[in-house]
């Protein structure tokens, strides 16, 4: 051991480069089982804020490799958290064999999960926006932050290819399509990572392969669709974390599923980074109450740390001497635990750990993106010319969600987290979140009255349905039955007499952090509660009712939606939210989102796509890529370049958009492929493309995308090809809605590739 300590020591104070890496990882692995090893890092702290050394000597005499959400543990101030991190790394580095720092990681869905900290739209309106610039900026903005607090990991983006209306995670993902996932979550790991795990943090790829549906898809959908997105991060943004999911696949669990993570994500995809398990999945792995033999089953299938705390892992080396787990799969799950420490700048000379000077967090900067993504991530779904609001005297406010913080956070946020895990339900407005009654006063014209009163609660009974599925430490009973207070009344009287009085009514539906999220699902789609029955109830007062919809799904509103003076699904659009919804009902900026859903007018309990059939679909409201906007749009001048070879490079198509209305919007055009016959092995139409248009009334801009040939291509027997034929190149407002199509041939000899290196269009506008 004294050795094992000179050489790691020495491998510390020398760094590391690209050339040496391995070989000092080499040098440094030593059955060094504390690698795999992960805890709380609050633990080890007293009453006094101050580290209990006696208890690191006696419970990490070896190091240890992670600490686990280390941020949202406790409501904590941000520079108190980074001198706890600093405190612990300087005594692991100091006073263990090793002197190995450890990996701090932290979920950062919407924004870091921690008290203060900016908390931004949920990934599910987000993917409405289109918008991966503004994507990469908001998880630049996290990552500096994080990094300055002596986070290294975040356990982020979920990147799930979500086909089923009700998955109660649905929120955390980027939607239904393959293709807007994977060019979102490469946005998120450009701009968390920042190009260098030695100054940025390390995103994680997850739920690997198919939690949020399609994990039993048939071996064409799950390689071309469901992987995409992950693929996509590894290959093209440099991630190196992959977490699998709960579920099995093929009949076997993720987390020890040798086919996904070692054949086909190391095999196929070339994956070299670390395999990190969900919180308390290898706990789940059935078929055997052994610990033993849970820790060798997720060793050997591929996973390399055990969440949140190493508790099966911590039997590793009994695995080892009774012979489940070879020498060499311990050696490879060190090493690369060890190597995701070295290109995260840990071994370093001078490893950046933690920022020394005062940290502030929710500047200004980083409120003004959480509001530029909410007005980007807000879609108008029906409007009969009531919106933008115009010569009104009185709006009344009203519903559950008009006067709440639960309308804007979505899961994972620090309010969200520390109601539903620690159950503290006061002093959560840490950074302050701006409801839509705020925002409505603070935003309206001179001379408008704004009138508010709840009118009713988001359920009177508990709607929550109590499952054992994901993370068990949610398997308590008080934690998924309950219900949140609003902390003031709902008189359904005082708001119908005040409707009465009012010349619109803004009804603010939907759900909460309790009816939404994991673990957590209710019975059906249609609003919660009495919701609908209110919603009824202010349409027979004649006046025209705008319906504005927050929470983590479409929600079935068939039937009202059709009734009301105009639809707005709003999702959970952050801090900011408020403000957003606001200046979109009072026309200060025009709604430009469209739908990462397709929006089910009836319960839908099964996988629901737009790219399933070049039939519209019957149980479908409103499609796929659909979102109107206060100005009008008018698309020509298509251009596809007639003729390409199957080994070249690219197909160029360009086209012309112009804003035919009388107001600046922005319009999102949307580039689809599909076979010019049904024998080709491809989709009825997919989306490959899109450009976010810019435009002034009566502007038009130029638009061009170049689309790879890879994207023409289709998997079969372990290998992408690319088959001469000839396509239809799709421009439209939705996957409803093309406006111009073209036709390009490929010419040439099919082309095999063991794997693709293109995944996105290119687009610019002129």
């Amino acid at each position: 051991m004294k050795k094992m300590a000179v050489i790691c020591m020495g491998a510390l104070m020398a760094g590391c480069t690209s050339v040496d890496m391995e070989q000092q990882i080499d040098e440094l692995y030593g059955k060094m089982t504390a690698q795999l090893r992960s805890g709380y890092m609050d633990e080890y702290f007293d009453e006094a804020g101050k580290l209990d050394t006696a208890k690191c000597r006696r419970e990490l005499p070896n190091g240890i490799g992670h600490f686990s959400q280390y941020m949202s543990q406790k409501p904590m101030d941000a520079n108190v958290l980074r001198d706890r991190v600093a405190a612990m790394q300087e005594w692991l580095m100091h006073n263990t064999p090793s002197g190995i720092p450890a990996l701090f990681h932290e979920e950062v869905l919407s924004g870091v999960n921690t008290r203060d900290a900016t908390i931004y739209p949920q990934q599910i309106g987000q993917a409405c926006s289109f918008n991966p610039e503004l994507a990469e900026l908001k998880t630049r903005q996290t990552g500096i932050a994080m990094r300055k607090m002596g986070g290294v990991l975040s356990l982020s983006p979920m990147v799930d290819v979500c086909r089923t209306p009700s998955f109660n995670r649905l929120e955390e993902s980027y939607g239904e399509d393959a293709y807007l996932s994977a060019a979102m979550g490469v946005a998120f790991v450009k701009g968390l990572q920042q190009g260098d795990l030695r100054r940025g943090v390390g995103a994680c790829s997850k739920h690997y392969l198919g939690y949020g549906g399609g994990g039993d898809a048939e071996e064409k959908e799950l390689m071309e669709e469901i992987l995409l997105p992950h693929e996509a991060m590894v290959r093209l943004a440099g991630s190196k974390v992959v977490m699998p999911g709960y579920h099995a696949v093929h009949g076997t669990n993720c987390a020890a599923n040798s086919e996904i993570l070692e054949d086909i994500l190391r095999g196929y995809v070339g994956f070299d980074g670390m395999v990190v398990s969900d919180y308390t999945a290898i706990d789940q792995l059935p078929g055997t109450d052994d610990v033993v033999e849970k820790a060798a089953a997720a060793i050997n299938g591929g996973t390399d740390v055990d969440f949140p705390r190493g508790t099966n892992y911590a039997h590793l080396p009994e695995a080892l001497e009774r012979g489940l787990v070879k020498p060499e799969v311990l050696e490879r799950a060190v090493k690369n635990v060890l190597r995701h420490k070295f290109r995260a700048g840990l071994f370093d000379k001078e490893p950046y750990l933690y920022a020394k000077e005062k940290i502030t967090l929710d500047t200004p900067e980083e409120r003004q993106t959480s509001y530029d993504i909410a007005t980007q991530s807000v879609v108008l779904l029906e409007n009969n010319g009531v919106l933008p609001l115009k010569e009104v005297k009185n709006v009344l406010l009203t519903g559950p969600n008009a006067n709440s913080m639960w309308a804007m956070c979505g899961d994972y946020s620090f309010p969200s987290m520390t109601y539903f895990w620690k159950k503290i339900m006061e002093d959560l407005d840490h950074p302050h979140v701006v409801g839509l009654l705020e925002g409505m006063k603070s935003r309206k014209p001179d001379g408008v009255n704004v009138l508010y009163s709840r009118g009713c609660d988001w359920t009177e009974e508990i709607e929550t349905k109590f499952t054992v599925a994901g993370d068990e430490r949610a398997w308590e009973y008080e934690l998924l039955h309950r219900k949140v207070d609003a902390g003031e009344p709902a008189n359904r009287g005082e708001a119908l007499a005040l409707a009465s009085e009012s010349d619109v009514i803004i009804a603010a539906m939907g759900e909460n952090v309790m009816l939404c999220g994991e673990n957590r699902d209710r019975q059906g789609l249609r609003l919660p509660g009495r919701q609908e029955q209110y919603v009824e109830e202010l349409l027979k007062t004649g006046k025209p009712v705008v319906l504005v919809l927050f929470g983590g799904r479409a929600q079935v509103v068939s039937g009202l939606a059709e009734r009301c003076a105009a639809v707005i699904q709003a999702w959970y659009p952050g801090e900011e939210g408020g403000n957003a919804v606001a200046d979109i009902l009072w026309g200060r900026v025009s709604p430009s989102a469209k739908l990462s859903v397709s929006y089910p007018n009836t319960e839908v309990n099964e996988p629901l796509c737009y790219n399933y059939s070049a039939t519209p679909d019957s149980r479908v409201q409103w499609p796929f890529g659909y979102g109107l906007s206060y100005s009008r749009f008018e698309y020509a001048n298509l251009h596809v370049d007639s003729e390409a070879p199957t080994s070249g490079k690219e197909v160029v198509v360009s086209f012309d958009v112009k804003n035919t209305g009388e107001m600046a919007a922005d319009e999102i055009a949307q580039v689809y492929l599909s076979p010019a016959t049904a024998s080709q092995p491809l989709r009825p139409i997919q989306l490959q493309g899109f450009a976010r248009v810019s435009l002034q009334p009566g502007q038009t801009r130029h638009v061009t995308v170049k689309l790879h040939t890879e994207q023409f291509g289709y998997y079969d027997q372990r290998q992408w090809h690319i088959a001469p034929g000839t396509y239809i190149v799709k421009i439209g407002a939705s996957s409803a809605d093309i406006k111009l199509q073209e036709k390009v041939t490929l010419t040439g000899t099919l082309v095999d590739k063991p794997l693709r290196e293109h995944y996105l269009s290119e687009s610019t506008v002129e």
